[in-house]
């Protein structure tokens, strides 16, 4: 479906055939020195424009549109990219630190007024009495009682979030930063969310323990930011909830999609509190 709308988004904005890139949450397809992003955003395509051109303004790094132009149709939204120019370098992650802090220091009316700025506890995906029931079934109970372990230890996430708020990206974590000349740019905003700082550290404090990520990532992302919330309470209580939350949605992918299951199984390793559980992949 992505394939066949990015196809017709491509002829009505004038582009060339599009190369399918990724496929996650969203799809991206390059077409010539452009990069068409497809998806079912959080925000119209147009807001989501709009915020580029905006922390452009602000000076945050982030992948500027190719046109202001948007396609939609049948639930899909189709925006166009410039193609952010990599460089071989690693990912400076101190930078990234530094970048995260100026976004936590805007403030809400700095953004666009249309574009959705939601606490995180809205997120439905972070609704895990509901989607824990819904995938109770398809659980062994070892695994159910760890899940459930967790959930029950970090009930208070939901006030935590709201403590202290700032804005957050939502979403940082290596798949969502690209490195250039002139340093990190920050991709996929479509979590842009009001919450504790420590939100924006909750993947990166897992990264090397369940994600098989460079160790030294979260410690210079900390020295850039100018703080760690590896020993703070809500950091911890995020990140775990994080590590739950990918947990259940890939279970529930596994009902449809053959290849989510071998990794809902490793996953479900460690809720199991298996000694030699493997490290998750992202996908």
């Amino acid at each position: 479906m992505a394939d066949a709308f990015a196809a017709d988004a491509a002829r009505s904005l004038g582009l060339g055939p599009p190369r399918r890139l990724r496929i996650g949450m969203n799809a991206l397809y390059e077409c010539g020195d452009v990069v068409l992003r497809v998806g079912r955003p959080s925000a119209a395509g147009s807001e989501a424009i709009a915020l580029a051109w905006r922390m452009l303004e602000l000076g945050v790094p982030v992948p500027a549109p190719a046109v202001d132009e948007v396609v939609e149709g049948g639930g899909l939204v189709a925006t166009c990219w410039r193609r952010v120019v990599t460089v071989p370098d690693p990912v400076d992650w101190q930078a990234v630190g530094r970048l995260v802090r100026r976004v936590h220091a805007l403030a809400s009316d700095e953004l666009p007024a249309g574009y959705p700025v939601p606490s995180p506890v809205t997120f439905p995906w972070w609704d895990f009495d509901a989607i824990r029931d819904d995938v109770a079934d398809d659980l062994d109970q070892l695994a159910l009682a760890g899940l459930d372990a967790a959930i029950e230890l970090h009930r208070d996430w939901i006030v935590l979030a709201d403590t202290e708020t700032v804005v957050c990206h939502g979403d940082v974590h290596p798949g969502n930063v690209l490195m250039t000349a002139d340093g990190p740019v920050l991709l996929d905003w479509d979590l842009l969310c009001v919450a504790n700082p420590a939100w924006d550290h909750a993947m990166l404090l897992t990264l090397a323990d369940r994600w098989g990520g460079d160790p030294e990532v979260y410690p210079a992302f900390a020295e850039g930011y100018g703080r760690s919330y590896a020993d703070d309470g809500p950091g911890i209580a995020f990140a775990a909830m994080r590590n739950v939350a990918a947990t259940l949605m890939r279970v529930r992918a596994a009902r449809v999609d053959p290849a989510a299951r071998d990794e809902a199984e490793r996953r479900l390793r460690f809720w199991r509190g298996e000694a030699d559980a493997p490290q998750w992949r992202a996908q």
